[in-house]
């Protein structure tokens, strides 16, 4: 069967308007497990590909995306309606669970856990391999998207005036921008319109926390008050595009769809374990770039303008306006998102409470105070492993060492994620008589003999401190220290892990 025809069923049973009770945990595994239902249960070996844009415009599912109004003008596709596959009914349910990106009273619905620890948006996902499936190799999806505005330069502070120029379409340069325009232009866009940025914390989007880890069914975020921009909006909407980007390039017979998310949530796709999506983030940065996204930013919201009924935030906006908006939202996300590492906030690994009442730092501070954990010995390479050894760590540092919680600001992984400590706003107990003059940031593992990999080692050397100067959390002028050098009892963060330290460019004596 075509995997095209497989999604696009499993679309139109996710746009179902009513939203039921999942029995099925909220887990990528269980809508995996739709997949792979659909891809058994349907006849034959090929479906008519216009399942997908019959799907896209099905009215029952509430007013059609403008963009995706456009992909269905195509002349190469045709609309056939299609009946509901049968599915078993737990399957069925957690497609309605997961049938619409909604948030209401501080939950987020029509999201997933991922095996690596991340939370999920379905919708932007599955509009993103639709995507990917309509396009043939070597064949852009174009969107006729105009404006008489050109964005200023996305890289700058801040965006100046802007000067008109002719009538130019902003045409698609690739099938890249296409994907990024169907899961992620228009939403950043009209949320960045809304509501500009001042962020408080490195990173774009808000978090959230399950209600339980093991059969998760309810999402709850951080911020009460935050956007649809969450960060599982974000990971669907970056897994979105990178997997339609995938879909596009990849000879016939493409792979069923089970098995390419249970690739890509998994060890990685065609055995490349960087393409995964515990590097959705460096994977992405490859994707776009900050004046490209400013280009395609504009162009979606010059063309929500026009459409009836339009968003109403655009109503009398000029285009210079929204020029200068989209400029701001691509450097965000291409800086705040894409250039920050993901953080997993302490509800994820299921950290115990805190014990007494927590002491605030005075922001920002001036060091980073680098340590390895030396026990545990060895790197964390998988979520699960890694979650495992953040409660282990508190367990010590609470129980053994009677802290207040684990003494850490945040601890590093080699699953490529950064695991959230004591925080940015708490003083720690990570190196005695300093702790509330820096951060202290551990790497999972001994490091006496050997180094941690690259990946680790740029995050912290770089991609943390950089994100944290940008958020006003970390002087500009920051000093990075081995735990060491101010505790002379301790060989942390060891031997050769210090000597790597010495070579960083904040390194101080």
């Amino acid at each position: 069967m075509a995997p095209s025809s497989v999604l696009c069923i499993l679309l139109g049973l996710l746009m179902w308007p009513e939203p039921g009770t999942a029995s099925l945990p909220l887990v990528m595994d269980s809508v995996i497990r739709v997949l792979a239902e659909l891809e058994q249960k349907l006849p034959g070996t090929q479906v008519n590909e216009s399942a997908s844009a019959w799907l896209l415009s099905a009215q029952n599912s509430g007013p059609l995306h403008p963009l995706h109004h456009l992909l269905l003008q195509a002349p190469s596709l045709k609309v056939t309606k299609l009946d509901p596959p049968p599915l078993s009914p737990e399957l069925r349910d957690l497609a309605e669970e997961v049938a619409r990106h909604e948030i209401q009273a501080g939950r987020e619905y029509g999201v997933v856990l991922a095996p690596d620890g991340s939370t999920v948006a379905v919708k932007p996902l599955l509009a993103g391999l639709t995507a990917g499936l309509q396009v043939r190799r070597g064949l852009a999806l174009t969107l006729p998207l105009e404006s008489q505005a050109s964005p200023p330069d996305a890289g700058a502070t801040s965006p100046g005036p802007t000067g008109a120029s002719p009538d130019i379409p902003l045409r698609m340069p690739d099938a890249r921008d296409s994907f990024l325009a169907i899961t992620l232009a228009a939403d950043l866009g009209l949320d960045f319109l809304q509501s500009p940025r001042n962020q408080s914390l490195p990173g774009l989007g808000t978090e959230g926390c399950w209600d339980q880890l093991s059969a998760p069914q309810e999402f709850t975020l951080l911020d009460p008050k935050a956007s649809g921009l969450t960060m599982a909006f974000l990971n669907g909407a970056l897994d979105g595009a990178l997997l339609a980007d995938y879909l596009s390039t990849v000879p016939e017979p493409r792979p069923p769809l089970s098995r390419l998310l249970s690739e890509y949530y998994g060890a990685g796709v065609a055995e490349d374990p960087k393409f995964r999506s515990n590097f959705r983030r460096q994977k992405g940065a490859a994707l776009t770039s900050a004046p490209s996204l400013a280009q395609l930013v504009l162009g979606t919201l010059v063309l929500l303008q026009n459409v009836e009924p339009g968003p109403p935030q655009l109503h009398n906006i000029s285009q210079d306006h929204l020029a200068q908006v989209a400029a701001q939202a691509a450097k965000e996300f291409v800086e705040a998102f894409l250039g920050c590492p993901a953080i997993h906030p302490r509800c994820r690994w299921e950290a115990a409470p805190y014990r007494g009442n927590p002491a605030p730092l005075k922001l920002p501070l001036g060091f980073l105070y680098v340590h390895h954990t030396f026990e545990p010995a060895l790197p964390c390479t998988t979520f699960k492993r890694c979650a495992a050894d953040m409660r282990s760590m508190q367990r010590f540092h609470q129980g053994e060492r009677h802290w207040s919680d684990i003494g850490y600001s945040f601890v590093v992984g080699s699953d490529g994620y950064v695991y959230e400590g004591r925080g940015w706003h708490w003083v720690g107990a990570h190196t005695f008589g300093y702790n509330s003059h820096g951060f202290g940031v551990a790497i999972v593992g001994d490091f006496s003999k050997t180094l941690p990999s690259k990946e680790v080692l740029r995050t912290v050397s770089h991609v943390l401190p950089s994100c944290a100067v940008r958020a006003g959390l970390l002087r500009g002028d920051y000093g990075v220290l081995g735990h060491r050098q101010l505790v002379r009892t301790t060989e942390c963060p060891g031997d050769a892990l210090f000597l790597q330290l010495r070579t960083w460019p904040h390194f101080s004596e």
